[in-house]
């Protein structure tokens, strides 16, 4: 499969602007959808790279601007819904878990195979699974399932595409999966989130202080993508992506205190005043720094039980390395407006 054409979807956000640049760099022509040209600012400059604007939820436009391209790239994806919810109750608003999460990787396989683009990656999470507590890792998993349902069982020949693979569900996809924990980098919004906290707090109650985290930066995150893209290797296959170290949640917010030069007192919460102060958080009118569904998914350490795929050939950056370079140079406010997509 040779690929040179990319539709990234998501390619205005915080991984997506790292990866468009990888892409454009490594030679691919890139088309970027977005619901607001300005939004793209950053990758619009790039010679090799469009940016159209469109309504990604309209499979009539999916299939307008897929049309041409070799491959798709899906990494729109929330952590959060837009206004509180049960987490017991499935939603039916357009932008929320289930919409972004679930409905549209289905669109995106239907587009695919009518534009019939033979290659899809697709951003997923950690820990997703259909049957989780959580909304959000529920939401992921039920979306990673339909892609990967949509993917082909190819032979080990390395002629299988010319050699007609076998399709499953008619669609023909060649479909890659990648499943990160906590990405971390400089527009991030959650190392930045608790940087800005910590600037302007003087004492912080910690919700979940000792759930787990394995942080990958988003520029390895991006490598991985661009490397899988033309790699037969990867094809229908799940990838789990995860940093060098493993942190509990205070130790991240010690380390990001000690790099800022804000060190402050830090109050663990317990199991049921977390689930307070996310109840209470996600009631509260502006960004949503932690909502109830963001306790249950912290039930589940975002850990990986393996080492980053050799595949990719990824050297790995740790937090301590790259962080202090960005910490030291965000505002107060920085994290809240990541946190707000701002």
């Amino acid at each position: 499969m040779n690929i040179k054409k990319v539709c990234v979807l998501g390619g205005a956000g915080f991984v997506g602007i790292h990866l468009v640049n990888k892409l454009e760099m490594a030679g691919y022509a890139v088309r970027v959808l977005t619901s607001k040209r300005d939004h793209a600012k950053n990758v619009s400059v790039l010679p090799k790279v469009e940016v159209v604007e469109a309504n990604i939820f309209d499979p009539s436009e999916l299939n307008r601007h897929f049309s041409g391209m070799d491959a798709v790239i899906n990494l729109v994806g929330i952590l959060r819904e837009e206004k509180p919810s049960r987490v017991d109750k499935p939603m039916a608003r357009r932008g929320d878990f289930h919409e972004v999460h679930v409905e549209l990787p289905r669109k995106i396989v239907h587009a695919c195979a009518a534009s019939g683009v033979k290659r899809l990656l697709h951003m997923s999470a950690l820990n997703a699974d259909p049957n989780a507590s959580s909304g959000y890792l529920r939401s992921k998993g039920l979306g990673e399932t339909i892609v990967r349902e949509a993917g082909m069982q190819h032979s080990e020949n390395e002629n299988w595409y010319l050699n007609g693979p076998k399709f499953v569900h008619g669609y023909g996809l060649a479909v890659t999966v990648f499943r990160p924990s906590v990405i971390f980098g400089r527009e991030d919004s959650f190392i930045n989130m608790f940087a800005g906290l910590l600037k302007i707090a003087p004492v912080l109650p910690l919700a979940g202080p000792n759930a787990k985290f394995q942080p990958v930066f988003v520029e390895d995150v991006a490598q991985a993508f661009v490397a899988s893209l033309n790699n037969q290797a990867t094809f229908g296959q799940r990838y789990d992506l995860c940093g060098p170290k493993v942190y509990t949640l205070r130790e991240l917010v010690e380390l990001v205190a000690k790099l800022t030069g804000h060190n402050r007192k830090i109050i663990n919460l317990s199991p049921q005043l977390s689930y307070l102060m996310a109840l209470m958080m996600e009631w509260m009118p502006g960004p949503k720094l932690m909502t109830r569904d963001n306790y249950f998914t912290m039930q589940v350490d975002s850990v990986c039980a393996c080492e980053f795929p050799a595949v990719f050939d990824v050297k790995l950056r740790a937090l301590e390395a790259v962080a202090p370079d960005y910490l030291s140079q965000s505002s107060p406010y920085q994290g809240f407006r990541s946190a707000a997509g701002r």
